[in-house]
């Protein structure tokens, strides 16, 4: 039974969680929430490869628009699921929508690997995308409200930075499914497909055993819920030989749950309540998102225009560039959390940004190789890979938790919005084959580069000192009364 909307609860949920020492239970619940970055990183590289298979007549025989607008509709689709399914796990909580998502996702992307026609294949694309984008907000949302305060930076970055784990096992993949001495050319597309849902579906039994966030239960009046699920964790912790710190008795909350947050209030609390959290989340989620689709999108483009590098050893550099993006969130991660959000997030936005403008000169200047060129990137990209992450973990953190999962929705709608625009400036600026110019490519990473430090600037001004502090700490839940 849940308490009505008048009654008064007081809970010592949020301090139960935030004082457990890391135990298996954790590890298995990142692994298991974790995989949708890893999942849509694979998406992304293998359908990128699998765009220009899909041209021959063996296959599909598209066009390059209409292999350009697939990607296109999948990228609707992620912003379409975020919006919707954020809302969602908000109103029915965070486990029944990561269920649902993956779920979603699995159905899709199989039923994609048997397209025979282009309707086919965009239709669930579309749907494919939105339940990756869904997974967005309701993994973010679970993973800020399961993980103990003090490791919760590190942990977001290091599941958002796991996207280019997935980048990396699509690269390996492609090059031998997409390999026509291996494979028959309509096959290995199909095939490669598949690898997301055979992943997705041994990780969706992982996640049927996981429990609904406390918090969120308790915030929505199911206490006795909240109570059961919390002593489901501690005793994991305890099995785990891991011994349980007593509980901050001063730490408790009262909150008047008032139901489900209508779209006015949510649309105040953004723009009314925190507009300087706002403009900080919507500043460093489109910087990293023009940044990250402009050189990903166009790194290929790059390397054969400028380097005259072949299509078949793109994937070589690829591979290295995924590296770099993927080591700088866990090398970096567990000082977001020790050194301070404000500090590292602004120097890895400034830092990665001048270098970027650094880079660009050396590249207009032709004093790069394709291998020094990637090797470069890797490094800016080792860092900003980790600014990137903590863009997602600001906007998760940052918001009351009624609207949390909407408020991530939101942002990334946003951020993937400006994104776009990045592939289609860059690949203008590269020019044609014939004539590429490297100096106005140069001031397109000039422009990268200024919103990159930008960011950094606003961060400076703007920014919280989220390390190790309870959500309810940062920001007071919709129905507390008051915390002591």
């Amino acid at each position: 039974m849940g308490a009505s909307e008048h009654e008064t609860i007081r809970s010592l949920v949020p301090a139960r969680i935030d004082r457990l020492p890391w135990s298996r239970f954790h590890t298995r619940m990142v692994v298991a929430l974790g995989v949708a970055w890893v999942l849509d990183g694979m998406e992304i590289t293998i359908a990128s490869a699998v765009g220009d298979v899909l041209r021959e007549s063996q296959t599909l025989g598209l066009t390059s628009a209409q292999v350009g607008f697939a990607a296109t509709v999948y990228l609707l689709g992620q912003v379409t699921g975020a919006l919707v399914f954020g809302r969602l796990s908000d109103r029915l909580g965070r486990r029944k929508l990561f269920i649902f998502t993956l779920g979603l996702y699995l159905v899709a992307n199989g039923l994609t690997a048997f397209s025979f026609s282009y309707w086919w294949l965009l239709v669930f694309r579309f749907v494919a995308g939105s339940g990756i984008g869904g997974e967005y907000a309701a993994i973010h949302s679970a993973i800020d409200e399961l993980i103990p305060a003090r490791y919760r930076g590190r942990v977001d970055l290091a599941v958002s930075g796991t996207y280019w784990l997935g980048a990396m096992i699509g690269t390996a993949s492609t090059y031998i499914l997409l390999n026509p001495d291996l494979l028959p050319v309509n096959l290995g597309w199909r095939l490669g497909l598949l690898i997301g849902p055979l992943l997705g579906l041994v990780i969706w039994g992982l996640r049927r055993h996981l429990p609904e966030s406390p918090r969120w239960l308790v915030m929505h009046g199911r206490e006795s819920e909240a109570e059961k699920a919390i002593e489901v964790i501690e005793s994991q912790v305890a099995a785990s030989g891991r011994e349980l710190p007593p509980v901050d008795r001063r730490k408790v909350i009262e909150i008047r749950p008032h139901g489900t947050v209508p779209y006015r209030e949510v649309l105040r609390v953004i723009v009314m309540d925190y507009p300087k959290r706002s403009v900080l989340g919507a500043t460093l989620m489109i910087s990293q998102s023009f940044l990250y689709n402009a050189i990903f999108f166009t790194y290929v483009l790059v390397l054969s225009q400028f380097y005259g590098v072949s299509a078949s050893d793109a994937s070589k550099y690829l591979f290295l560039f995924a590296l770099g993006n993927l080591l700088g969130p866990f090398v970096l991660g567990h000082l977001f959390d020790t050194v301070g959000r404000k500090p590292m997030i602004s120097s890895t936005y400034i830092v990665s940004g001048l270098l970027l403008a650094v880079t660009g000169w050396l590249f207009k200047e032709g004093a790069l190789t394709a291998t020094t060129q990637t090797l470069l990137w890797s490094v800016i990209f080792f860092i900003a890979s980790a600014a990137a992450s903590s863009g997602y973990l600001t906007v998760s953190e940052l918001f009351p938790l009624e609207i949390r999962a909407l408020a991530i929705a939101v942002f990334f709608a946003i951020a993937q919005t400006f994104g776009a625009l990045g592939p289609a400036v860059f690949g203008a600026l590269i020019g044609d084959q014939e004539n590429p110019d490297p100096t106005r490519l140069f001031y397109g990473y000039l422009f990268a580069s200024a919103m990159m430090v930008a960011a950094g600037i606003v961060t400076i001004f703007l920014g919280v000192k989220a390390e190790r502090a309870s959500l309810e700490d940062l920001t007071p839940p919709l129905s507390a009364v008051r915390t002591t």
